[in-house]
């Protein structure tokens, strides 16, 4: 019975492992299918608080899902020491059937037990009144010679929305992140103000078109690197990309709509296009009107990365703070629908890094706030993070299922050994054994 055991247990392991791989999900990705905002897998479910007094606390490295109703004010907690940078970022996902006005959006702060604002950042849908997911961020950074905001301890995130009566009432859900920045080498020497200068032209993108499908959300945005990408976005549907961006390196991207045959009415504002940093704080965004020709918009230039623009006033530059992945969302009104039809309308994005790469200012591990040679393969093959992911996963499964098969063929190898052994002990031999083995008596 003890063989049998040790046999099934071997049979098991083998089809545990083909069981893990056929339950892996499937890397194919639909095109054309509007689809709903895809949340970071990996976030943890926590409920906002309206004291703070009751707020929980979010971890370093973590990812969280919540939700904000309408006019409602929440906090988080945070435990900060007194040398290292934070960041808290808040995406923001209304229901897309829902209404939403000029001015809508939220507002997020750090704040300490005194309520001294550290930061806020506003995440609003401006112009472009439709829904779609907005990001914002706050941070928490420890400066030379201010007391505010510098000391260790306990500290708020306030997470307040506003909403226009005429807007839909319903709650948003919310993606949070909550990220310490790397310490920097030589803080104390480095300069304190921003590079006022810096290159407008944008370059000429490489020639030639390739096909990539965007994403739905931050976490499985489509890596992309320089060059034209074309795609497809139907009415109402976001596209995620995302870019590796090194210390020194600039970015340039456009986005462009191609023509329909279905009319030639005007649209304005019937595409929105926005930039987040590495840690989802807005960098700048762009609206494109369309009426049926092709058409196009353009990001306004933005500075290299440089740890030094930190210091500059406007929001657009200081968000330029750090290298890594820089994410590209492209949204279609879903008023478009109402003149062009449900189908998707071919979009275009060109995309260009100018410069080569410096290096990190941090000690040791730059972890979100680098690029690696990992990041740049990723942004050639088009693998999203999630892809990576399972990449990771089959080649651990792969591994498992060679080491599981080795094991298989020495587990038959020794029962067959043990088989035959009980084989030739049962059979009589040439000098007359008794059945069992035993001696003739003599």
């Amino acid at each position: 019975m003890k063989r049998q055991r040790n046999r099934g247990r071997v049979t098991l392991a083998s089809i545990g492992v083909m069981c893990a791989v056929a339950a892996l999900p499937g890397q194919a990705r639909a095109a054309d299918a509007p689809a709903a905002y895809t949340f970071d897998p990996t976030a943890t479910a926590v409920r906002g608080a309206e004291t703070n007094a009751d707020a929980v606390e979010l971890k370093s490295g973590s990812v969280y899902r919540s939700s904000i109703e309408k006019d409602q004010k929440l906090y988080y907690r945070l435990r900060l020491d007194d040398t290292t940078d934070a960041y808290v970022s808040a995406v923001v996902v209304p229901k897309t059937a829902g209404q939403v006005a000029y001015g809508d959006g939220v507002t997020i702060s750090i704040r300490d037990l005194d309520d001294n604002r550290c930061d806020s950042q506003d995440a609003d849908f401006g112009s472009a009144e439709f829904p779609r997911p907005i990001a914002a961020y706050a941070h928490r950074t420890v400066k030379k010679g201010i007391t505010t905001c510098a000391a260790s301890g306990t500290y708020n995130v306030l997470i307040e929305r506003e909403s226009k009566a005429t807007s839909d009432p319903g709650a948003w859900d919310l993606e949070l992140r909550f990220e310490n920045e790397p310490t920097v080498k030589d803080a104390g020497s480095r300069p304190t103000e921003a590079p006022e200068n810096w290159p407008s032209a944008s370059p000429v993108p490489p020639t030639g078109t390739q096909k990539r499908s965007g994403g739905t959300g931050f976490a499985d945005a489509t890596s992309l690197e320089s060059g034209e990408w074309v795609d497809g976005i139907a009415p109402g549907q976001t596209r995620f990309y995302r870019v590796p961006v090194d210390w020194g390196q600039q970015i340039f991207a456009t986005a462009a709509l191609s023509n329909s045959s279905r009319s030639t009415e005007f649209l304005g504002n019937a595409l929105a296009v926005s930039l987040e940093n590495p840690a989802h704080g807005h960098v700048e965004d762009a609206t494109l009107s369309y009426s049926g020709a092709p058409n196009s918009v353009s990001l306004q230039p933005l500075p290299p990365v440089a740890y030094e623009n930190r210091h500059a006033s406007a929001t657009r530059v200081s968000a330029m703070r750090f290298a890594g992945w820089y994410y590209l969302s492209v949204t279609l009104s879903p008023k478009v629908a109402e003149r062009y039809g449900d189908d998707p309308i071919g979009l275009t994005l060109k995309v260009k890094v100018v410069n080569d790469g410096e290096p990190s200012p941090y000690q040791g591990d730059a972890g979100i706030f680098g690029v690696s040679d990992d990041d740049r393969d990723m942004a050639r093959s088009g693998q999203s993070a999630s892809d990576a992911d399972r990449s990771d996963t089959m080649k651990t499964v792969a591994a498992g299922g060679i080491g599981t098969g080795v094991v298989l063929v020495a587990g038959l190898g020794v029962w067959t050994l043990l088989a035959r052994r009980r084989e030739a002990l049962a059979a009589p031999s040439a000098g007359g054994q008794q059945p069992g083995g035993q001696p003739p008596a003599r």
